[in-house]
């Protein structure tokens, strides 16, 4: 626990909020002087042309009043003590962490070119939106930041995840009210019903409406105090108002805001921590609402038009630059109006009265270790895979469901790690078939449980999916492993593509962030795919599209890796390596439908560790040159390849056949593309030069043409997704898609042996035709279909 506050006042008496506002004042005069200079940082001298950027870039608008909360959350930190971090949430506002950092030393411990004095800011001012510098948004390059503001509507899930499990932690999360318009962030306010106050910490979500977006009004802004007040009461907050644009009225109603909150989180944590987390009812937590005009500080007008509170503060406002400085006048009295003289002593250092603002240490926000991987990051520790296997000493023979055995793993990955490990999804972890996993833990849920109607709903638990969205599900565990911990999201594949932009911007993230030699390595995170659009059941249609894997393999090789296994062995087998991983972003296809059972233990390792492999048992080419090459990635491409493969040994019994199966389906790209990937002769050892290769693949075609382009084999005939889907059986889903059996088969004979597999061809089509008419009658697919196993062709 925190110590609670001290007795005394020394933090509200007029000459600290005399030395605070000076403070601000000198926030604010480095966020400008970042936009427009790259020398004379403190106008030492008469401003040049060569003094100016070519091209100023970057964003005015929310800066003030973010420096402003900035510095009046270094005050609470003191006063109380706090373990607080800060998350940015109005886009292209990096001056902000930038300036903050710089004036407590933390960016300069960081960046030691970036000195405390006039030559550190010349350095700090050039290297803002310049070539090779940093970017006008909280990007992992700035100190203190686990959230980057390029897509909005993350900020207040990246909070909550941070602090699941870490008691003593407040997220301050800065909310923009263009950011709060977007459904992501709207439907994110719903995090306190998942906040444990025993043992989860705190998020405290300050509202900046300043009132303005690009160039419209921000909706929340003309909302009255007392609309806001239903709103946010209505959904389980507290709200507190501060309004403003004299700093000196704003200094003492901002603290006191402040002080409330605090003492409100406090409170909150101290009564609840009196019992035990299972006992733990949802608090009423505080929101800060803070109206501070947007350009706050900055010129009121230009060209009879105001700037100062209205949207034309959002960018850059005064056109300066080094080819135009006909109102450079203007600028050089915007920088002065900030009185840098009274800031900054004549070597170019904040005064020492005013560095004593700021905490030290790593209570100063910059270098919070949350914000670098976490507190104290651990491992996980992991039961032996093995030990779930399930038996495939006959191939086929076993039949059973990938999810529910993958889900005693998971389960018994929670008893080994009760406070570093959770599942997140959108209500899907029942119907995703990980039932296992409420054998040890609840859904974690603080609104009131209904018991006989609820189901495992409790105050504390390892799950979070009570809430139906996919952007708050799994926000939530990036925040948690940009901290240092672990976990999967389980989603419907369909839907994965609500959040591929939220897997993109992870991505970015974590490869700039590799480049940086100060920034800790993050766990892996891993997404889960296990409604998969060849067995979307009632579902039909719109639950069909596999486009996750095509959108993420255009990413970075180094970051990303697709996992597509076709049993439960191997399934377990992935999660035991996805779940050791770092600096990844895993997308694990899989089946929770009941399925025959293929790969043995040693298989399923081999498949992992190498990629692919030549499946032995269901080969006939004794190592010798085949006749076809038959690959298969993920369940039912492996399925359908493996009846096809039994059609055609019954028809062709003298034909060669290898199978392949693919797990690491990006180990197939070159390693031009991809270091990971297999030279020529590996490639050509597994597919052969020149022999027809059949591929079964579950996502679209395209990404395997992508792979193979370049590759001396390009006889190669693909059966993916070809976005045809309706409300159908499970079967007629693969025919419409010929990524059945038959039109595998089909193919193959055609490939092998031309216009002599007429005969073969047609008997295909028959079967295809009486399937058709068996479905419509019957409304479920043949029994030769359903009741298919696997026949040695060795035998």
């Amino acid at each position: 626990m925190l110590d609670q506050q001290t007795n005394t006042d020394q933090y509200s008496t007029p000459e600290y909020f005399d030395r605070l506002k000076k403070y601000w004042q000198a926030a604010n005069y480095i966020s400008v002087g970042q936009l427009y200079l790259k020398d004379n940082p403190l106008l030492k001298r008469d401003l040049k042309p060569t003094d100016v950027k070519v091209h100023p870039i970057g964003h005015w608008g929310t800066i003030s009043g973010q420096n402003f909360i900035y510095a009046h959350l270094n005050r609470v930190i003191n006063k109380y003590n706090l373990n607080m971090f800060y998350i940015e949430g109005p886009g292209h506002g990096g001056q902000v962490m930038v300036s903050n950092s710089y004036l407590d030393g933390s960016y300069t411990e960081i960046y030691p070119r970036i000195t405390q004095d006039t030559e550190g800011l010349q350095r700090l001012f050039k290297q803002f939106s310049w070539p090779g510098g940093v970017a006008s948004h909280a990007a992992p390059e700035t100190p203190g930041s686990i959230h980057e503001g390029g897509e909005l509507g993350y900020s207040i899930s990246h909070a909550t995840g941070a602090i699941l499990d870490n008691p003593d932690v407040i997220a301050a999360t800065v909310v923009g009210d263009g950011e709060a318009e977007t459904g992501p962030l709207a439907t994110s306010w719903f995090s306190n019903v998942f906040i444990n106050p025993v043992n989860d910490g705190a998020v405290l979500p300050i509202l900046n409406l300043n009132g303005f977006k690009i160039s419209n009004p921000t909706i929340l802004s003309r909302k009255t105090d007392e609309e806001l007040t239903k709103y946010f009461e209505g959904m389980g907050w507290d709200p507190l108002f501060v309004e403003g644009d004299d700093p000196d009225k704003l200094n003492p109603e901002m603290a006191h805001a402040m002080d409330t909150a605090i003492e409100k989180i406090k409170s909150i944590q101290a009564e609840a921590r009196k019992g035990s987390a299972d006992d733990a009812t949802r608090p009423v937590w505080p929101v800060i609402i803070a109206r501070i005009p947007k350009g706050w500080t900055g010129p009121k007008t230009w060209n009879g038009e105001p700037v100062e509170g209205s949207f034309r503060a959002h960018q850059v406002p005064i056109p300066v630059d080094q080819g135009d400085m006909q109102h450079a006048d203007e600028l050089v009295e915007w920088l002065k109006s900030y009185h840098p003289e009274d800031l900054f002593d004549d070597n170019g250092t904040l005064k020492p009265e005013l560095r004593a603002i700021a905490p030290k240490g790593d209570q100063r926000m910059a270098m919070n270790p949350i914000t670098n991987g976490g507190i104290d990051p651990k491992p996980l520790a992991l039961p032996d895979w093995r030990d779930y296997a399930v038996d495939t000493s006959t191939p086929g023979k076993t039949v059973a469901q990938d999810m529910i055995e993958m889900g005693k793993y998971a389960r018994d990955i929670i008893k080994l790690n009760p406070t570093n490990f959770r599942i997140t999804g959108p209500d899907e972890t029942m119907s995703n078939r990980l039932n296992h996993v409420f054998d040890v833990t609840n859904r974690q849920w603080l609104e009131p449980i209904k018991h006989g109607n609820d189901q495992f709903e409790a105050p504390a638990g390892r799950v979070l999916d009570a809430q139906l969205s996919e952007h708050q599900a799994e926000g939530w565990l990036e925040g948690y492993v940009l901290t240092g911990r672990h976990g999967f999201f389980a989603s419907y594949e369909s839907f994965l593509r609500v959040v591929d932009s939220m897997l993109t911007q992870h991505f970015k993230w974590m490869r700039k962030a590799d480049e940086l030699d100060w920034r800790k390595k993050y766990p892996s995170l891993n997404i889960i795919d296990s409604s998969t659009s060849f067995q979307q059941d009632h579902n039909g249609y719109t639950h069909q599209d596999p486009g996750i894997l095509t959108h993420m393999a255009e990413k970075k090789a180094k970051y990303i890796r697709e996992y597509l296994p076709a049993d439960a062995n191997s399934l377990l087998a992935v999660m035991d390596k996805t779940m050791r991983m770092q600096q990844t972003v895993n997308i694990i296809v899989t089946s929770k439908h009941p399925r025959p059972q293929f790969y043995s233990i040693e298989e399923a390792q081999q498949l992992v560790e190498h990629g692919l492999k030549i499946i032995e048992w269901a080969s006939n080419d004794g190592h010798s040159e085949p006749d076809v090459v038959f690959a298969a990635a993920g369940t039912e491409p492996n399925l359908e390849t493996l009846a096809a493969i039994d059609i055609l040994h019954d028809e062709y019994p003298d034909l060669k056949i290898r199978f392949i199966n693919v797990v690491d389906l990006l180990k197939l790209r070159k390693p031009d593309v991809d270091p990971r990937g297999l030279t020529d002769e590996e490639f050509d050892n597994y597919f052969t030069k020149d022999k027809p290769v059949i591929f079964a693949f579950h996502g679209y075609e395209d990404l395997i043409r992508n792979i193979w382009f370049g590759r001396h084999n390009q006889h190669v005939l693909i059966h993916g997704y070809r976005e045809n889907g309706d409300i159908t059986t499970p079967f007629d889903i693969r025919v419409m898609n010929e990524l059945d059996r038959f039109h595998i088969a089909k193919d193959a004979a055609n490939a092998v042996y031309g216009a002599a597999a007429g005969d073969f061809a047609s008997k295909m089509d028959d079967t295809l035709a009486k399937h058709e008419n068996y479905i419509k009658a019957h409304g479920t697919d043949m029994p030769e279909v359903n009741d298919w196993v696997w026949h040695n062709i060795n035998e």
